[in-house]
C-alpha cells in the first residue's frame, strides 16, 4: 500500500472536546456504580488515558486486554486473544473502552465472554464506531464519531503499528493502483 496523503479528520482540539462530553455521560450512567474499565491494546490506550481522566464515579479500577481481528487493513475473520484480563469480573460493570469499531467482530467476541465470566453489564465506548464493514450486531454504547468509511490513522489508530502517536485522526488516502 503506497500512501499519498494523510486527510485529517478530526482534530485534537475536537477530541479533546468529544471526549470530555463522553466522559460526563458515562460518569452520569454510572454514577453510584462500581466500574472496570478495559481498555482494549493497544490502540484505545490514548484515547482511554483521556477518557477515564474525565470520568468520575463510585469506584473505577482499569485492566487490559489484546485482541486482534486484523492484519494490515483487512480483518481476518479470527479474534484472537493475547492478553487476557488480570482480574476476575464477576459482578462488575465493564466499560470496554475500544479506539475503533469496525467489523465489531472482536469487541463483540469480547462481550460476550464478559458476560459468560459474569459481569453484571458490559457497555462500549469507542473513539470512532465506523460502519463501513460491520458484520455483525453490535451497539457502541458511547462514540466519539461515527464515520462511514476509510481507513483511518491517529489517536492510537494504526497501519501496521505506524501514525498511533499522531494528536489528531487523519483517513489515510492511497495511490491509485
Amino acid at each position: 500500500m503506497q500512501i499519498k496523503a494523510l486527510k485529517t479528520l478530526y482534530t485534537r482540539g475536537q477530541i479533546a472536546e468529544r471526549v470530555r462530553e463522553m466522559g460526563k455521560e458515562i460518569s452520569k450512567d454510572y454514577a453510584d456504580k462500581e466500574v472496570t474499565a478495559v481498555c482494549v491494546m493497544k490502540g484505545a490506550l490514548f484515547f482511554c488515558a483521556d477518557l477515564l481522566r474525565e470520568v468520575s464515579v463510585k469506584h473505577l479500577t482499569l485492566d487490559f486486554v489484546q485482541a486482534s481481528s486484523y492484519s494490515g487493513t483487512e480483518s481476518t475473520g479470527t479474534v484472537q486473544f493475547r492478553v487476557p484480563l488480570s482480574s476476575p469480573v464477576k459482578g462488575r460493570h465493564i466499560l470496554l473502552v475500544e479506539d475503533v469499531v469496525d467489523t465489531g467482530r472482536t469487541l463483540k467476541a469480547l462481550k460476550e465472554l464478559l458476560m459468560e465470566e459474569g459481569a453484571l453489564s458490559v457497555k462500549i465506548a469507542a473513539m470512532v464506531d465506523k460502519h463501513e464493514r460491520r458484520e455483525v450486531e453490535l451497539t457502541t454504547d458511547y462514540a466519539g464519531f461515527v464515520l462511514d468509511k476509510g481507513f483511518i490513522v491517529g489517536y492510537g489508530l494504526d497501519l501496521d503499528q505506524s501514525y498511533r502517536e499522531l494528536p489528531y485522526i487523519a483517513e489515510v488516502i492511497c495511490e491509485e493502483d
